[in-house]
C-alpha cells in the first residue's frame, strides 16, 4: 500500500487488480481522475490476479487490509479501477462501511461537474441513470445513508432512491429531448452542406490540447485546463484557412481508456458529428509516456463510431517539450498549441487535405452572368482579375464542385 496522506475533506484510496501491464498506467489515470473529481489520494492499494474477483472484486485478505488502511487513515470513500456490479459494491461497503465507487462512476461523475449545456447536462443524466438502474437495489440505500461528494453529483439522491419505473420514465423523457436536438444539429448540418463548408473535427485522448489548439486557431475563448475532461461541451467555429476558404471546426469530448459504455450512448448525438466531418485532426500528447496506448483508444473509439477510414491528420502536441521537434512527414504535424509553435504549418496541412481537389482554371463571366460571378468570388479562392468592355476574367483556384457548377465559363 502506497501512502499519499494530505489534508482533505473528502480522503480516497484507490484501489486496482493488475492483470495485464497496461493496467498500471491505467491505475495513474484513475489518480488523475480522482484528483479532477476532487478528491485527495491517500492510499493505492494493487492485487496481481489473473481476473477479478466475481464478489468483492479484490480477495478477501486484501479486502481485511484495506479496511485496516481505511481505518488508520480517515479514508472517506474507496475508488475501484473497473466497472462493478451492484453487488460487488454492496460487498465491499459491508465489509469496510464507506462509500465505495467505480470507475465509471468517477468519470460519469467528473462529467456531470463539467457539463455546462443543457444538451451536455442532459446526455450526462442520461449515462448515470442507465448506469445505475441496474444498480438500484446495490447502491441506493448506501448512497442515502454514506451522504454525498464524489460519485453522487447530477441526478442526485432523490432520483437514485425512486423506483425503476420512475427511473425509466425519465430515462424515456430525456431520450426525447436528446432527439429533438439531434434533429436540430441535423438542419445546422444540412446548411453546411448546402453551404459547401467543409467539416474539421478535432479528436483525441483527454488533455491531450485539444482545446488549446481550438482556441488558437479559432481566436475563440473554449475552456482549456490541465485537467481531464476539461471541455465537455462540443464546440463549433469558423476558420479561414490560408487559401482564403472557410471550413467549420469542431471541438469534441476527449477519449479514454474504459469509456463507460453508457456514456458513448448518451453522446452519440454528439460524437454523430464526426460521421459527417469531411476531416478528423487527431491531437496527440507527444510527451504522454503511454502515447501508443493512447492512440489506440482513441482509434479504437473512432472504429465503433465507424469513422475510422475518415481523412486524418495525426497532430502531435506539446512538441516543445521535446529534446528536438520532428520534421513534419506526410499527414503527421508536430507543434505545440500552448506556445503556438508549427500552427501555420498546421494550417497550410489542413487547408491541402481539406481541399485536396482544387484546381487553378480561367474564367471568364459576361456582365449579364453576376450570379455567376458574385458565386466564384465567394467560394473560391481569386488569384488574378481583369476587367474589359464585355466583361471580367478571373483566375481562380477552385473545387472539382465549382468546377462543375462554372464549368460553361472556363475559358482554359
Amino acid at each position: 500500500m502506497d501512502n499519499k496522506i494530505n489534508d482533505s475533506k473528502e480522503k480516497a484510496v484507490l484501489v486496482g487488480v493488475l492483470i495485464n501491464d497496461d493496467d498500471k498506467e491505467s491505475i495513474e489515470e484513475l489518480e488523475e481522475l480522482a484528483n479532477t473529481a476532487g478528491a485527495e489520494v491517500v492510499g493505492i492499494m494493487t492485487q496481481s490476479r489473473s481476473n477479478i474477483d466475481r464478489t468483492s472484486y479484490i480477495g478477501k485478505g486484501k479486502l481485511i487490509e484495506l479496511k485496516e488502511f481505511i481505518e488508520n487513515n480517515d479514508v472517506d470513500v474507496i475508488i475501484i479501477n473497473d466497472e462493478l456490479t451492484g453487488s460487488q459494491i454492496k460487498s465491499i461497503e459491508d465489509v469496510v462501511s464507506i462509500k465505495v465507487i467505480d470507475r465509471t462512476s468517477l468519470i460519469l461523475d467528473i462529467f456531470a461537474k463539467r457539463a455546462k449545456s443543457a444538451e451536455g447536462m442532459l446526455q450526462v443524466e442520461l449515462a448515470q441513470l442507465r448506469y445505475r438502474l441496474p444498480r438500484l437495489q446495490g447502491i441506493g440505500n448506501d448512497l442515502s445513508r454514506l451522504g454525498g461528494g464524489i460519485g453522487t453529483r447530477g441526478p442526485g439522491e432523490t432520483k437514485l432512491e425512486t423506483d425503476r419505473r420512475y427511473i425509466r420514465e425519465r430515462i424515456k423523457t430525456i431520450e426525447g429531448k436528446l432527439e429533438d436536438l439531434r434533429r436540430h444539429r441535423e438542419l445546422l448540418r444540412g446548411r453546411r452542406r448546402k453551404n459547401e463548408i467543409p467539416v474539421v473535427a478535432i479528436v483525441g485522448y483527454t488533455n491531450a490540447g485539444k482545446s488549446t489548439l481550438m482556441n488558437v486557431l479559432t481566436n475563440a475563448s473554449v475552456y482549456a485546463e490541465d485537467k481531464l475532461f476539461a471541455t465537455l461541451d462540443p464546440t463549433a467555429r469558423k476558420l479561414v484557412l490560408p487559401s482564403g476558404r472557410e471550413i467549420v471546426l469542431i471541438d469534441t469530448v476527449g477519449f479514454i481508456r474504459k469509456l463507460p459504455h453508457d456514456l458513448v450512448e448518451a453522446f452519440k448525438s454528439t460524437l454523430e458529428e464526426l460521421k459527417y466531418a469531411d476531416v478528423l485532426l487527431h491531437v496527440i500528447d507527444i510527451s504522454s509516456k503511454d502515447m501508443v496506448h493512447k492512440i489506440k483508444v482513441v482509434e479504437g473509439v473512432l472504429k465503433d463510431l465507424d469513422v475510422i477510414d475518415r481523412p486524418k491528420i495525426n497532430v502531435y502536441n506539446k512538441s516543445d517539450l521535446l529534446d528536438k521537434i520532428p520534421e513534419n512527414k506526410g499527414d503527421n504535424v508536430y507543434i505545440s498549441a500552448k506556445e503556438r509553435i508549427g500552427i501555420d504549418e498546421l494550417l497550410k496541412i489542413i487547408d491541402s487535405v481539406v481541399y485536396s481537389d482544387l484546381f487553378v482554371l480561367d474564367f471568364y463571366f459576361p456582365y449579364t452572368n453576376s450570379n455567376e460571378y458574385l458565386f466564384i468570388k465567394k467560394n473560391s479562392r481569386i488569384l488574378k482579375e481583369e476587367y474589359d468592355e464585355k466583361g471580367i476574367k478571373i483566375k481562380a483556384q477552385v473545387s472539382a464542385t465549382e468546377r462543375n457548377v462554372l464549368k460553361n465559363f472556363i475559358i482554359s
